[in-house]
């Protein structure tokens, strides 16, 4: 008994003295010790789990920048930075020296396929380069009559469901919109979430995900936890898993054997499948991150706009009289004419400055030998992330950075701002490829839905802005009273 006790107390005090040995390391001794921060995110990467999970991240970044400035210590191995130039320094082209690499303790948190959001940089542009075609301005126009239609059925909907006078749930309309028409670009078929008036599983599990995400994303840290709660994972969501994955599957298998071509998303990999050497998992793994990149992310900027519009009513009239002085019948209105509307793109990118779709850091980490960023060498294996929210809403790079005004965005804005730091799609050889056809469908969506109805936001949705983050907006209902325009 005396030895068991003596062992016992022997591995405690050599833990403990592991623990204080790493923490007077990572405060004094470590790297980047020289970069201010809470001591308690120093010690640990604890605080900074702590505060993804809870949803929360966004906007204690904001908060931690305005007190220890544009570079912060935010775990013991990662810098938070919060400066225009930090997106060079970051996820810039580097002249022949090695990017970046994105951070596979955040975007690898399960082991699936790869795809191109987390490819390594060789793979990425060859996989980049044969997708850059469904994203053409040519592909865009082939496209528009797939496009429209489920618009239109969303234009006959909220004419149905309005018409008792009582509020829509616009944020699952344009959730039900922006899915089906993603899905139809990129497995050939949409989830008939429009046609039904509901969610379709495979969409409820990715919403599902993202606070799942995080917390995996947080157990990537601690190896050993994750794998004992992984060993505990109901039955029941595992059957759900392979339900998901047989009825992807399936989807995919359709659009591979559809016999004529078809001017999508997804056609380009199919015809170079063989020489990229992509399987049908690979395949179906670059489909499923379309949808996810293509929709709720644009549902959500659509939504937050148009609650960030009917909160400013003078922006909102602004707009509205836009729409219907450039157009006198919504046939006009279509993917290229609303690149006319100069003040609703002022509109939709100051929707992106105050609720940006992606409000959180997406890490990369720092190649052997280190690297320089915004004139300070950042050692090999720091992870580097800039935090769109907390940068878009601080007073140093844009005026009265609370309050919505599109005006900043226009060509004679009266507003000093760094409009270098605004990076919404994200920057470098890795930004988003689908900024056109966002941007496009935004307009398009948001251009019919106001030359068709006059919009009010009713009183149970005065406060949805307030949400927590969890990869993605936790978006409560935005319930909005329409009437149709004569």
């Amino acid at each position: 008994m005396f030895d068991i006790k003596s062992g016992l107390l022997a591995i405690i005090s050599l833990t403990l003295c592991y623990f204080i040995c790493q923490t007077i390391y990572n405060i004094f001794f470590h790297p980047l010790s020289r970069f201010p921060g809470p001591v308690s995110h120093a010690i640990s990467r604890i605080p900074y789990c702590y505060r993804l999970i809870q949803g929360t991240l966004p906007f204690d970044m904001l908060d931690l920048h305005r007190k220890y400035g544009d570079i912060v210590r935010i775990a013991p191995d990662e810098l938070a930075f919060s400066h225009p130039d930090a997106w060079k320094g970051i996820m810039g082209h580097k002249n022949g020296e090695p990017e970046l690499e994105k951070a596979h303790w955040f975007y690898r948190v399960v082991d699936e396929p790869l795809h191109i959001a987390n490819e390594d940089q060789h793979t990425h542009k060859g996989l980049r380069r044969t997708m850059a075609h469904g994203f053409s301005e040519r592909s865009m126009r082939d496209q528009e009559p797939i496009i429209r239609k489920y618009v239109h059925l969303l234009l006959q909907r909220l004419r149905e469901n309005s018409a008792d006078g009582h509020p829509v749930v616009m944020s699952d309309w344009y959730n039900f919109t922006t899915f089906d028409i993603i899905g139809d670009l990129a497995f050939g078929e949409s989830f008939g979430c429009l046609e039904g008036s509901n969610y379709d599983s495979w969409i409820k599990g990715i919403f599902e995900a993202g606070r799942l995400g995080t917390i995996f994303q947080s157990l990537s840290f601690f190896p050993l936890l994750k794998t004992v709660l992984l060993a505990l994972v109901p039955k029941s969501l595992k059957e759900s898993r392979e339900y998901h994955k047989k009825k992807t599957r399936e989807k995919m298998m359709r659009r591979l054997n559809q016999a004529e071509e078809r001017s999508d998303l997804i056609e380009g990999i199919l015809k170079k499948r063989e020489e990229l050497n992509l399987g049908l998992d690979k395949i179906i793994s670059n489909a499923e991150i379309l949808i996810i990149g293509g929709s709720e992310t644009t549902a959500s900027l659509l939504s937050g706009v148009t609650y960030l519009l009917l909160q400013n009513p003078d922006a909102y009239k602004k707009l509205v009289a836009e729409v219907r002085s450039v157009f006198t019948c919504q046939e006009e209105i279509n993917l290229v004419s609303v690149g006319r509307l100069t003040y609703m793109m002022a509109c939709l990118e100051e929707g992106l400055r105050m609720y940006p779709p992606i409000a959180n850091g997406l890490p990369r980490v720092a190649p052997k030998g280190g690297v320089t960023i915004m004139g300070e060498f950042i050692p090999e294996g720091t992870n580097c992330a800039i935090h769109q929210w907390a940068l878009y809403h601080r007073e140093k790079y844009f005026e009265d950075p609370e309050t919505f005004h599109p005006e900043r965005f226009l060509a004679d804005s009266p507003f000093d701002d760094r409009k270098d730091a605004f990076q919404p799609f994200h920057f470098g050889p890795r930004n988003c490829l689908g900024r056109n056809l966002a941007y496009s469908e935004m307009r398009l969506i948001l251009a019919l839905i106001l030359f068709n109805f006059d919009l009010k936001l009713a009183e149970e949705s005065q406060d949805w802005i307030q949400q927590k983050n969890f990869l993605m907006w936790q978006k409560g209902p935005l319930k909005v009273f329409l009437k149709p325009v004569n």
